[in-house]
């Protein structure tokens, strides 16, 4: 049985979600603009909906706290791209909505120039799908704070929706082949003949570049498509995908969240941003946007269990822990280094401080955190073992990245 509740009653002072002709929005909710006091976060496609859920269980809980949690999306909830400029809260300028993490990033270094108040920073914290480069919580850089699991592998249209040329799996030095653009044709590597199309999400997405790190590539091919810089990450949506001939990156927790778990689009041709409806069983935020696409093997490693993934319903689909090491991956907040002794601002404490802390945070200590991060297709750090690239470094959640 699922233990959590997922429509919540409207609240208008607290405006702590918003629907609107059936269709559930992210960002903050309402039009509401956080308040200086308040945390907000930018940055990751991947978790975006996570954050949400955060943002939206939080904020019931502690109603009269002096900060309240939010998330802006890496896309516009009513327009699919990334829509106009946001103003993250008040007392900041209007900025372009970051798409992805390493957009998140950026903005989260920039904000503390993006306002009239230097007391105010414009973004608290970045949500990121890739793992930090350089010298993470050194002087001068972020802090980059685990929160769940999550594994990357290959995406190509499914039997359901018209087949694939592809084969059932491929290996490490395959992929790497297709997205340097040294095999282009299916019938190379045991599938049907036809022309290769490989894509990557947009630019600054950090599927993109954790796929990318893990091929041990620098940069793809010139055969390499992200539909001019438009592709979202995780959306088998997109018209461009619906070929026998194309493979993508997906998360798979993402990937497990959409066919099992969110609601189902309400627009019949579901191209973009779609309206959805939830039920009570099914997650707040997010809706199915798997569209045309199934998950696949890497090397003959399962990404999820049980395998093959269940035709219906599946309460207990989860990501294979044992899954092609290299594909295995993070999740983070990435937030300011500061001088305490875990190097969490004060102020963010209360919400990410690391489980093994003192004052473990919000994030990292409740239940209701827990569940959520299970309820959108990740592994809670606090289950052993999780992934073996998980149990293998033992992080903490919240415990800073180095």
């Amino acid at each position: 049985m699922r233990t959590v509740t997922r429509l919540l009653a409207a609240c208008a002072a607290l405006a702590l979600i918003a629907m609107s002709a059936g269709q559930v929005l992210a960002d903050p909710p309402g039009g509401v603009t956080p308040r200086g006091s308040d945390v907000v976060g930018v940055g990751s496609d991947t978790i975006g909906y996570l954050l949400d859920q955060f943002s939206s269980d939080y904020n019931k809980s502690h109603q009269k706290a002096a900060s309240l949690l939010y998330s802006w999306d890496a896309t516009s909830p009513a327009g699919g791209k990334a829509g106009g400029p946001i103003t993250t809260k008040a007392g900041c300028k209007p900025v372009p909505r970051p798409d992805g993490s390493l957009a998140g990033i950026a903005a989260l270094m920039a904000g503390a120039t993006q306002s009239s108040d230097h007391h105010i920073h414009c973004a608290d914290y970045a949500g990121s799908s890739t793992a930090p480069a350089g010298k993470p919580c050194a002087v001068g850089h972020l802090c980059y704070l685990p929160l769940a699991g999550d594994a990357v592998t290959w995406a190509s249209r499914a039997a359901a929706s018209g087949g694939t040329d592809a084969p059932a799996s491929l290996s490490v030095t395959q992929l790497k082949d297709i997205y340097l653009c040294k095999i282009t044709n299916w019938a190379d590597v045991g599938g049907h003949p036809g022309p290769i199309k490989a894509f990557l999400p947009q630019t600054s997405s950090g599927t993109r570049a954790f796929w990318l790190a893990a091929l041990g590539l620098a940069k793809p091919g010139k055969c390499v498509s992200d539909v001019g810089n438009t592709l979202q990450d995780n959306q088998g949506i997109s018209p461009a995908l619906n070929s026998p001939e194309a493979i993508v990156p997906y998360s798979v927790a993402d990937y497990l969240a959409q066919v099992y778990r969110d609601a189902r689009c309400t627009r019949a041709s579901c191209t973009s941003s779609p309206a959805c409806k939830p039920t009570k069983s099914e997650n707040l935020f997010g809706c199915d946007e798997h569209g045309v696409l199934a998950i696949n093997e890497i090397g003959g490693s399962k990404p999820a269990l049980p395998w093959p993934l269940p035709k219906s319903t599946c309460e207990t689909c989860t990501i294979n822990p044992k899954f092609a090491p290299p594909f295995q991956r993070l999740v983070y907040v990435a937030v300011r280094r500061a001088a305490t002794s875990d190097h969490i601002p004060a102020y963010l404490q209360p919400l990410f401080g690391p489980a093994g802390g003192k004052k473990p945070g919000w994030v990292c200590s409740s239940p209701q955190a827990k569940t959520d991060i299970e309820e959108y297709g990740f592994l809670a750090l606090t289950e052993s073992p999780a992934l073996g690239l998980i149990a293998a470094a033992k992080p903490d959640c919240g415990t800073p990245y180095h």
